[in-house]
């Protein structure tokens, strides 16, 4: 997902917590409350507010006079509380999973995010196409360990059925104190029964970049996301590429779920002459586009041979890079679609501790193509299978190496 924040725009996907509540409203204890059918002043703006809220407060009084929790150890709900749950509910109205209120403690938890570390068992995840989803399980984490696979449908945390959850409060279930174990139910694509996973949780430190010489001339970068840390350590991994001296490059984002957008931008220009189009970023016509262009690092010729492996677990800045390079021939893609997170979210604070991250534009490639609009398609698309990968074979990988080894033949 992709974020602003106090003006830089972060493509996380680290959605690996926050929430959405119930609906509620605040008036504050012994407050007078208006009559029904009275229309209220909106301070935050000239515009008045047109809206009807009779129906609105006749709920408001019901609940106050009818009430009465199914269980007597069910916490009470504040007036605090409730205001928080009406913005909620007033985010959700829009139906897109991406706009979402983040009340005090998922704003703490997003923002533990954001930092690179928090506990919980490892598992990048997202709403597609109406259900929760893994889009990636991050490297060496318990989710990894126990065998979680990108694009695995998750039915149930714990004794919770995943219906109707938003991903903010799904992350909210699977968060824990370290140590502690939490179960998970999937349903995954080939198998007929659902799987269930046992998984303990840990205090998870984001991993993000790896690098490998191989014998037959191919220097792997593994890139695991776009933290704030990843431009540098990206311009590092290009120096021992260089000091290699290989012309054969393979960048890895499969189960890259995204990060800042400028750190997609900043990669992109190491590989396209200044002034080229990284990604585009469409308003919908509330504003004029802005087209993100490469800063003209290009330090490589045409001799580079440059293929990146992409998945179903490739989101968000992922694709843009890939989508940049790809459109600009500048490498070829090997691999699955990828997930298809082009929307961009601006995180706005609305008190010290609370935010509304919300969805203001999308992204396109530099041709204009969508992403969100079915994901980054391969060049070359192949499907690791399960029999394969228990095996230990990866043929995506295989087929990367195949391409660079057997360039321009």
């Amino acid at each position: 997902m992709e974020q602003k924040n106090s003006g830089s725009k972060i493509a996380v996907s680290i959605v690996l917590a926050v929430a959405i509540f119930y609906i509620g409203t605040y008036v504050g204890k012994g407050s007078v409350k208006p009559a029904l059918g009275i229309n209220l002043e909106n301070k935050e703006t000239d515009k008045p507010l047109v809206v009807d809220f009779s129906p609105f407060w006749k709920a408001w009084n019901i609940l106050q006079e009818k009430y009465v929790p199914a269980s007597s150890t069910q916490p009470a709900v504040n007036d605090q509380d409730k205001v928080w749950g009406a913005i909620s509910g007033l985010a959700g109205s829009y139906e897109d999973p991406y706009t979402v209120f983040l009340p005090p403690t998922q704003n703490e938890i997003f923002e533990a995010d954001v930092r690179g570390n928090f506990g919980g068992v490892g598992m990048e995840i997202g709403i597609q196409e109406g259900v929760l989803t893994v889009i990636a399980p991050l490297k060496n984490t318990p989710a990894y360990r126990a065998g979680v696979k990108a694009g695995d449908k998750i039915v149930q945390i714990g004794e919770r059925s995943t219906y109707n959850l938003t991903t903010e409060e799904s992350v909210s279930l699977i968060r824990g104190e370290a140590g502690t174990a939490i179960e998970i139910t999937v349903i995954r694509e080939g198998q007929s029964e659902p799987l269930k996973f046992n998984l303990v949780r840990e205090t998870i430190n984001i991993p993000t970049i790896n690098t490998e010489l191989r014998k037959d001339g191919v220097f792997v970068i593994e890139l695991y996301n776009f933290s704030a840390d990843s431009p540098n350590l990206f311009r590092r991994a290009l120096r021992e590429f260089i000091n290699s001296r290989t012309d054969k490059l393979l960048l890895d984002l499969r189960g890259n779920p995204g990060g800042y957008l400028e750190a997609s931008v900043d990669m992109a220009s190491w590989f396209l002459p200044a002034g080229k189009a990284v990604v585009r970023e469409d308003f919908g016509g509330k504003r004029e586009e802005i087209v993100h262009r490469s800063r003209g690092y290009d330090i490589f010729t045409d001799k580079l041979k440059m293929v990146i492996l992409v998945d179903n677990g490739s989101a968000s800045a992922s694709e843009i890079l890939a989508g940049a390079l790809q459109e600009h021939s500048r490498a070829k893609i090997v691999g699955s679609k990828t997930f298809g997170k082009g929307s961009v979210q601006e995180l706005v604070k609305i008190t010290p501790e609370t935010s509304l991250k919300v969805s203001i534009a999308r992204w396109l490639t530099p041709n204009g193509v969508s992403i969100s609009a079915g994901g980054i398609t391969p060049d070359i698309e192949i499907k690791n299978t399960k029999d394969e990968l228990e095996k230990g074979v990866d043929i995506q990988k295989q087929k990367a190496i195949e391409t660079l080894l057997n360039w321009g033949k």
